[in-house]
């Protein structure tokens, strides 16, 4: 597909949590399409690597990848304290493995939370010092349509992702006052290789068909989202959620 240049994200320092594969594999390549500077967190090392490898011929500034345990609070902070001022905060990293009420326990609620929401408020913590110190800047989100339809054996995430939104709300307007844009994207059925291991093509045929556009969500298209709410396009978007679905809901 072809994509929107924003001229305003050239050269940008942009952070992206989850970024090896998936939709943040997705959001890394669109963020080094605009000529910004991305860094991005994982624990995939392989495939992190890979995509390194891919997108550093040609860029104009290389994607650099940092091993980061997001559950490690303390080595998030050390890691985005190394990184140093940024511009964009990109809180993509989740967990959506499957569960169901009557296997929970208190352990597996801290880490389902820990893994999918608490994370995304330390990080935010920890860079809107250093967006102020640069005039401002964004941070989003990554929500899910998961809590809005009910899905099945996903109570967990599903608190975690209705969580999010409210975080979004609360961060804007405590934020706003620096000039920093808080923003929540809310993601419909995207196809990755993950997605396979929920979704069979017969499922993946009844959500086209329950959507009001019938093309499968691709990470391309939710990274075209993304990119927009990062630039100064989106200057005046704030506290919001911003939905790629295809009109499944």
């Amino acid at each position: 597909m072809s994509s929107a240049i924003y001229p305003s994200l050239k050269g940008k320092r942009v952070v992206i949590t989850g970024g090896g594969s998936g939709i943040g594999a997705g959001l890394v390549a669109g963020f080094v399409r605009q000529g910004a500077e991305v860094i991005f967190l994982d624990i995939v090392d392989e495939d992190s690597n890979a995509l390194v490898a891919q997108l550093s011929d040609g860029a104009a500034i290389a994607p650099v990848y940092r091993r980061c345990d997001l559950m490690d609070l303390a080595g998030l902070k050390a890691v985005l304290a190394e990184i140093g001022d940024i511009d964009v905060l990109v809180n993509n990293a989740g967990n959506d493995d499957r569960h169901s009420l009557a296997d929970l326990t208190p352990e597996y609620w801290d880490n389902r939370i820990g893994v999918n929401l608490r994370h995304m408020v330390f990080a935010a913590q920890a860079v809107a010092p250093g967006m102020a110190r640069r005039g401002g800047g964004a941070i989003i989100n990554f929500g899910s349509i998961s809590w809005h339809l009910g899905l099945e054996d996903l109570v967990l995430y599903e608190t975690a992702k209705a969580g999010i939104e409210g975080m979004t709300r609360a961060l804007a307007r405590e934020l706003g006052p620096d000039d920093i844009r808080v923003t929540c994207v809310v993601p419909g059925n995207v196809k990755t290789k993950r997605q396979e291991k929920w979704y069979t093509p017969e499922g993946e045929a009844e959500i086209v068909k329950a959507q009001c556009l019938k093309g499968r969500i691709l990470p391309d298209n939710v990274a075209a989202l993304v990119l927009f709410l990062a630039s100064d396009d989106a200057s005046l978007c704030t506290g919001h959620e911003y939905w790629i679905d295809a009109g499944w809901r």
